[in-house]
């Protein structure tokens, strides 16, 4: 997916759901000189999202341990 990030922007924010921020990606991704910060801004997106998922493992693990 990382990869998908730095190739092809746009479409990492398709996959996993972001229809308008992809279309505007893909807006930036255009310009020549778009394309590296459309990467940029994917891959840390991304990286925001799994950190997100991690988060909220965290918490539901921390819940249900105080629950017993």
């Amino acid at each position: 997916m990382t990869l998908i990030a730095i190739l092809v922007p746009w479409l990492s924010f398709l996959l996993r759901g972001r229809i308008l921020t992809g279309i505007l990606c893909l807006l930036l991704q255009i310009t020549l000189i778009g394309w590296i910060p459309a990467a940029i801004w994917a891959v840390i997106s991304l990286q925001n999202a799994r950190e997100d998922r991690r988060a909220d493992r965290i918490i539901r693990a921390t819940q249900a341990a105080g629950r017993r």
